[in-house]
């Protein structure tokens, strides 16, 4: 078979998959005391510390976290994060001893291997955190719930009553883990190029208004922001409320030629998450990448961003497609946002 019908052939079976694939179900969030946990649909699971319940925002606070892939051989990460530039070394001391050090680059420090297990196993027994650079102390992340989020990670990963296990250890071998799952494959269709969607006429705006329930909010809009899918077809986000923080917007497909276009609502496989209560889809601080034919939503809980949720779609032509979502349920500190859902992108090739 040659290389131009073998790659036609795995794309249409890949184009198959996806029409017949199931919808999205990003896990959900565990929280333990002063630490959240969360999975992904491929297993990988991420623990995050979060501000003592009360405690008032450091002035510059540090996070650390413990991620872990899925499957026998993953081995977990330890991580830190902080405001900051240039080089510097992380020192990880749990109830006053040294447990791993690292040199991070920009207030980012991760452990991995030996260290990162031996890490994560002391601040889960231990009492007390300490990150120091040199003599300075960066700060005390507090360890309480860290152990039966870890308890956690091993149960959901299979690992519980295996050597491979972080605290729920037992006799079984690391082949008594189970697999890390396949990851969902989603169609990208590139975006042709070609000239911008030219600007709306007045009875069009007019038509767009009534359609989204949207004509106040449009009325305080200079143009609305429109993308190019295809030749008939652009990607509207009409403006739709906004906060403090956060802009709302219903995204619209447009079709046909300018002063006739028709407009429905986009379609998407996981419902945004300000769309449940809506019989609209509606997307927070949204952004749009053609490069990536990529659409992209992100709620903020409050301003400083430490909880929230977003979601990143990819168009396939008729709709769009989840193939990554984050959350943070926790308005307690944590910048960093555990991702819950993931897929992996395939180009449709263009005709």
């Amino acid at each position: 078979m040659g290389a131009k019908y073998f790659l036609a052939a795995v794309m249409a079976c890949a184009v198959s998959a996806s029409a017949g694939a199931q919808a999205p179900k990003p896990g959900t969030l565990e929280t333990y005391k002063d630490w959240t946990i969360g999975c992904d649909n491929r297993g990988r699971c991420e623990a995050v510390s979060l501000l003592a319940e009360g405690a008032d925002w450091p002035d510059n606070p540090v996070m650390v976290g413990i991620s872990r892939d899925a499957g026998p051989a993953a081995e977990p990460e330890v991580w830190a994060s902080r405001d900051a530039k240039g080089p510097a070394e992380y020192a990880f001391l749990v109830d006053g001893r040294r447990i791993a050090s690292t040199t991070g680059m920009d207030g980012e420090a991760k452990i991995s291997g030996p260290q990162a297990s031996a890490l994560a196993v002391a601040m889960a027994r231990g009492f007390s955190l300490e990150i120091r650079s040199g003599a300075r102390l960066l700060g005390r992340p507090s360890l309480a719930g860290s152990g039966a989020a870890l308890r956690y990670m091993d149960a959901q990963q299979g690992r519980a009553g295996t050597t491979t296990a972080l605290i729920a250890t037992g006799p079984l071998r690391a082949n008594a883990v189970r697999p890390a799952p396949l990851a969902p494959t989603v169609i990208r269709l590139p975006i042709s190029s070609g000239p911008a969607p030219a600007a709306f006429w007045r009875e069009e705006l007019t038509a767009l208004g009534s359609f989204t329930g949207c004509a106040e909010e449009m009325r305080d809009a200079q143009t609305l922001e429109q993308h190019r899918l295809s030749k008939a077809e652009a990607l509207v986000l009409v403006p739709c409320g906004s906060g403090a923080y956060n802009f709302t917007s219903v995204p619209v497909i447009a079709t046909g030629v300018p002063g006739r276009r028709t407009f429905r609502f986009a379609t998407f496989d996981y419902e945004p998450g300000w769309s449940e209560d809506a019989k609209r889809p509606m997307l927070v601080n949204a952004s749009w990448s053609p490069q990536q034919a990529r659409l992209e939503s992100h709620a903020k809980g409050r301003g400083l961003g430490d909880c929230g949720g977003s979601e990143s779609y990819v168009w396939d032509g008729m709709g769009f497609r989840l193939v990554e979502a984050a959350a943070m349920g926790e308005c307690r500190g944590a910048w960093h946002w555990i991702t819950t859902w993931s897929a992996r992108i395939a180009e449709k090739p263009a005709h």
